[in-house]
C-alpha cells in the first residue's frame, strides 16, 4: 500500500523485509557513523582544545578506531550494492553519478587517512574538511541514485 505524503510528490510505503532492505541498513548506518561521526568530532573540536592541548588529538583517534571499520562496512556494502544493480540497464546519467559517488568516497577516505597520519595543523584543517565534504558529496550522490 502506497500513501502520499503530505506536500511531497513521493508515495510512503512499506519496504520488504529481506535481504535488502538489510544490506541498504548496513550501509547507511555506516554512513551515518562516517558522516555523522564528521560533524560530531568538528562540533567538539572547540571545547576539546579547552581540555588540553592533546585532547583532540585523542578523540580523534578514539573517533577514527570506531569509524574506520564503519567505513570499510559502507565499502563493502557499497559493492554489495553494485552487484545488484543490472547497470545494462541504467542510462549514462545513473553510471556518471555513480562514478562521481565512487571518486568521493575515494577522495573522503583517502583525506581522512591523511588527515590521521600528518602532524601538520594546516593540512590536518584542509583534509578534514575535505573528508566531510568529499563524504556530504558522495552521500548526496548516492540519495540521486535511488530517488
Amino acid at each position: 500500500m502506497s500513501v502520499m505524503l503530505p506536500g511531497s510528490r513521493l508515495a510512503a510505503s512499506m519496504v520488504t523485509v529481506d535481504a535488502e532492505s538489510f544490506r541498504i541498513s548496513l550501509h547507511l548506518l555506516g554512513v551515518a557513523v562516517w558522516i555523522g561521526g564528521q560533524l560530531v568530532v568538528a562540533a567538539l573540536v572547540p571545547v576539546l582544545r579547552s581540555l588540553g592541548e592533546d585532547a583532540p588529538r585523542r578523540a580523534a583517534r578514539r573517533f577514527g578506531q570506531v569509524a574506520w571499520p564503519f567505513f570499510a562496512l559502507t565499502v563493502v556494502t557499497g559493492i554489495w550494492n553494485l552487484f545488484e544493480v543490472d547497470l545494462d540497464t541504467v542510462d549514462t546519467s545513473y553510471n556518471v553519478t555513480l562514478g562521481l559517488k565512487l571518486l568521493l568516497v575515494a577522495a573522503s577516505g583517502t583525506a581522512a587517512a591523511v588527515h590521521s597520519l600528518t602532524d601538520s595543523p594546516a593540512l590536518r584543517g584542509i583534509t578534514g574538511a575535505g573528508a566531510l565534504v568529499a563524504g556530504l558529496g558522495a552521500l548526496y550522490c548516492g540519495v540521486l541514485l535511488v530517488v
